[in-house]
């Protein structure tokens, strides 16, 4: 009997670290589209998808791999690196929402996780640029970009976990 129990545990780990390692390798890949409608709703998506599969404590790390790897291949302007640590607060403000939302209801999770991403992001992106950027034209395209393109893509972010998460029956 604790062979077989063992062997569950097993299968549970190696199912765990196959989904984390898949998720993982999506987040690396997806910021190189450099298109903010194309990227951002996989990566919500993906970070939706995550806390549904992987949970809350397993998807944090995750909420830092976009912003690095969109830096890292130079898609992001010098001027936005002061922005990055907070489109990186952002995502975890996505997922801590969306994880106590979710269960009660998905759609609920997503809108208000969605809407808190798209408050914080707005606002601390606009007051950092706001600080580090003299130029009032740049200010303005990145308030921009940071403002409800980043409601819509957390949204179609969203509709695109549901599907999956329906095709692969975990909701």
């Amino acid at each position: 009997m604790d062979n077989i129990r063992a062997l569950a545990v097993e299968k549970t780990r190696s199912n765990t670290l196959v989904s984390w390692v898949s998720i993982l390798g999506i987040a690396l890949v997806a910021p190189l589209f450099p298109l903010q409608q194309v990227t951002g709703p996989i990566i919500n998506a993906l970070l939706f998808i995550a806390v549904v599969i992987l949970g809350l404590k397993q998807t944090l790390p995750i909420c830092f791999i976009p912003s690095v790897m969109a830096l890292m291949a130079g898609l992001l302007l010098p001027v936005m690196i002061p922005i990055v640590p907070f489109i990186m607060l952002g995502n975890i403000v996505l997922v801590v929402t969306f994880a106590y939302f979710y269960q009660k209801n998905f759609w609920l999770g997503v809108a208000l996780a969605s809407l808190a991403k798209f408050i914080f992001i707005w606002s601390t992106t606009t007051a950092v640029a706001n600080i580090f950027i003299k130029t009032p034209t740049i200010v303005n395209k990145i308030a921009q970009l940071m403002s409800w393109p980043q409601l819509l893509t957390a949204l179609g972010g969203g509709v695109l976990a549901y599907a999956f998460l329906k095709f692969i029956k975990r909701i």
